[in-house]
């Protein structure tokens, strides 16, 4: 593992047991997070961008599912590489909320609501940094107060139902920083937000990672925050990755037919009503991970598809510095 990566996940697989079959929700993933750097996973819902990410956290629900294959290596604070598919339960609860940080899509349902904020917060600080109940309480309300909360010596006191959306994300963010993580996992933090609390949200996680270092991985489905937040991207599609490569050059050229659908479905300012201002929309859906379709699983949607594509699943190769494709027709996307 190179001394720079954070976190380098190596061939991934998640298998659900379902009632037709085993459901490889993810097959065969492998990326890297960089010091310092943010990694944003896009694709549609059911891509297998949670499913990876609670993986690398080992929160998989077993059964039904399990760490069928690859590895999760990550470099902790003391500079130790451990394969993270591997640890103990026990050694993995000494990971989790210390050295990797997890930000969940929806707070109201990640908060305790019979605990106060406060409570919550200190709880992490207390387990993992040996603090006591009132060295926990105010590292709790300093962590309030950074990430931006107005009068948190109130708030620290109150429970979750008391607070607005935004502050609740807030104070998941306060939570997965509390005990200043060398990894932070971010599922769709800004999904049920408003676009003002969402931008004030994303300017909160940039200025927190200038100030800590933190490596980020940022799971969306939202290209517009990805060009605002991510140094490089990862594009998955049923449970495999499709393209990757760094922000400017992905976004700008994009070389997977998927990805460029997926820009195409953005609206832009001055876009007119009626069929010529009409959003694009990629036809069919994410196949069942139970049942992939044989070769490229995005050929029954793809506008590029030819016979040869259903025969063999092409590989992942480079379309330029730093960007990689996975279509036998990237150099036909325009």
């Amino acid at each position: 593992m190179d001394a720079d990566l954070t976190l380098d996940i190596r061939n991934l697989q998640t298998h659900f047991t379902a009632d037709p079959g085993v459901s490889k929700a993810v097959d065969g993933v492998s990326f890297a997070v960089r010091r310092n750097e943010t990694l944003a996973v896009v694709g549609e819902s059911g891509s297998g961008k949670s499913v990876t990410s609670l993986s690398a956290m080992r929160l998989i629900p077993s059964p039904p599912g399990i760490i069928a294959g690859g590895e999760i290596l990550f470099r902790g604070r003391d500079g130790h590489v451990r394969d993270l598919a591997r640890l103990s339960e026990r050694a993995m609860r000494s990971v989790r909320g210390n050295e990797i940080g997890m930000i969940f899509q929806e707070p109201m349902t990640s908060l305790n609501p019979v605990y106060t904020v406060g409570d919550q917060i200190g709880e992490a600080l207390r387990y993992h940094q040996g603090l006591d109940r009132r060295a926990a309480r105010a590292e709790a309300l300093a962590m309030l107060k950074k990430v931006g909360i107005p009068a948190a010596e109130r708030r620290l006191d109150e429970y979750p139902h008391q607070m607005s959306g935004g502050m609740r994300q807030r104070v998941m963010i306060a939570m997965a920083l509390a005990c200043r993580p060398t990894l932070l996992i971010a599922d769709e933090p800004t999904t049920a937000l408003d676009v003002t609390i969402q931008a004030q949200i994303l300017d909160l996680m940039r200025r927190l990672q200038e100030e800590t270092g933190t490596s980020i991985l940022f799971i969306t489905h939202n290209l517009g925050v990805v060009a605002e937040v991510a140094h490089r991207v990862v594009v998955m599609y049923a449970g495999r990755i499709v393209e990757e490569g760094n922000v400017r050059s992905l976004l700008k050229s994009p070389r997977h037919p998927y990805t460029r659908g997926l820009l195409a479905c953005m609206p832009h300012l001055g876009q007119r009503r009626g069929d010529g201002g009409r959003l694009h929309a990629i036809p069919g859906s994410v196949p069942s991970p139970v049942n992939r379709p044989q070769g490229c699983t995005f050929a029954p949607r793809c506008p590029l598809a030819e016979p040869a594509c259903t025969a063999a699943e092409p590989v992942l190769e480079p379309v330029g510095p730093d960007h990689s494709a996975r279509c036998r027709r990237w150099r036909d996307v325009q």
